[in-house]
């Protein structure tokens, strides 16, 4: 329920016959006026941001509309997807099955959005939903679940973070706290604390809208939970994740834990809140072990290939070229379908300056996936190396379509300058 309490604020009045207290009385009144302007700013805006929540019923803030979260999610959804590695295309049927579970997941959900589904190809276990119901599971989460329902639970959590208008209502947070800013500006203007001020307050409005709070992530699993029953999943299922993901967090390292379970944080409370609500729920349905075990086949089969490629890619980092090369070997051997163990054999060869052997890796992980940005630009650096000015600046602004980067500019702006 949106509630607001209203403080009157009155003039001070000024008495000449005591210095101290006329002093006082003006620096009141002269922060009181701008401070009671904005206070009523942002009041007006709470009143007026005032909405039901669709999926839960309550009154909340959210001075987003609906309108502007589809578009924000149409606009973002491509360039999300680029910058998180991008679709994994090598197995199709995967995509395919995931679309399907969620699909049915988006029948029952509460909002209907234009729910969209993709698997992308990264290591790291996460899942993210975009505002307007753009959703996207990683390929490294998919390899830790154990059935179908578990899928569905994951699935059904995002669409929740959807319908509910999650991300809405952070952003609408955030310019609340944008507001007070202001206020806090005018009234620390002259008293030395200007800066200070505006920063702490910026720097609030910034974490309040980095992740999900601890109420939306509860939100999300019991009326995600709901869905999957709804849509004939087991809703067990749910629970058996939050138990996985609580003792994967106590045995994993902190690089695996920067996926899901940092934007997500498992916890036994969260075990604890599942089994009640699952006791709620109509007993039994779907497990779907096979299932997914069938429709996990093949990208399973290809995790030793994956897991080489992200050792390379570490090696890399720390500047161990050679054994970042046999490990990206090591990869194109085990699974020779794969763009990104192309990729690898090219930035290895990039840090050693052999642009000619780089231009040939990236041709062969273009001819795999050309509609990656990564590749584009690696090879437009390369190009720009040997002197293929044209082709260069061909392949950086055609990675620029994709998704606008640092070194795609600043290469091209280096080349004109040159010219």
């Amino acid at each position: 329920m949106c509630c607001i309490v209203i403080v009157p604020v009155g003039r001070i009045s000024r008495n000449p016959g005591y210095h101290v207290r006329s002093i006082r009385a003006d620096f009141l009144y002269n922060v009181t006026m701008p401070f009671r302007s904005a206070i009523f700013i942002v009041l007006f805006a709470w009143l007026a941001g005032c909405s039901v929540n669709p999926v839960t019923g309550d009154r909340e803030l959210m001075l987003v509309s609906g309108e502007q979260e589809v578009a924000m999610g149409v606009q973002n959804y491509a360039p999300m997807q680029q910058s998180q590695g991008g679709v994994y295309d090598v197995d199709p049927a995967l995509t395919l099955y995931v679309q399907t579970i969620g699909k049915q997941l988006a029948d029952v959900s509460d909002v209907k959005l234009p729910y969209e589904f993709v698997v992308l190809n990264n290591s790291v276990p996460n899942a993210w939903a975009l505002p307007g119901g753009k959703i996207a599971i990683n390929r490294g989460l998919l390899t830790e679940l154990e059935s179908e329902a578990e899928l569905a639970a994951v699935l059904g959590h995002e669409i929740v973070h959807a319908a509910a208008r999650h991300t809405a209502q952070q952003m609408s947070k955030g310019m609340l706290l944008q507001g007070l800013v202001v206020a806090t500006s005018v009234v620390a203007a002259d008293s030395g604390y200007g800066d200070l001020a505006v920063g702490g307050a910026s720097a609030a409005a910034q974490l309040i809208t980095m992740k999900y709070g601890r109420s939306a992530e509860l939100e999300s699993d019991k009326y995600g939970m709901r869905y999957m029953s709804k849509a004939g999943y087991d809703p067990q299922g749910a629970v058996a994740l939050q138990e996985t993901f609580v003792r994967l967090s106590e045995d994993r390292d902190q690089d695996w834990l920067s996926g899901l379970l940092a934007s997500h944080p498992p916890s036994q409370e969260r075990v604890k809140e599942n089994r009640r609500t699952a006791n709620k729920l109509p007993a039994g349905g779907k497990r779907g072990a096979d299932e997914f075990k069938l429709a996990m086949q093949k990208t399973l089969a290809a995790k030793p290939a994956y897991d080489a490629y992200d050792n390379g890619r570490k090696a890399l980092a720390e500047e161990k070229k050679d054994d970042a090369l046999k490990l990206a070997n090591e990869a194109l051997a085990l699974f020779p379908d794969e763009a990104n163990f192309h990729a690898l054999r090219g930035d290895v060869r990039l840090v050693k300056d052999q642009y000619d052997m780089v231009v040939t890796n990236y041709n062969r992980a273009i001819s795999r996936r050309g509609d990656f940005f990564y590749y584009y630009m690696q090879r437009g650096i390369a190009k720009r190396e040997l002197g293929q000015t044209d082709a260069a600046i061909f392949d950086l602004e055609r990675s620029l379509e994709f998704l606008p980067t640092a070194p795609a500019h600043f290469t091209l702006g280096e080349i004109k300058e040159e010219r």
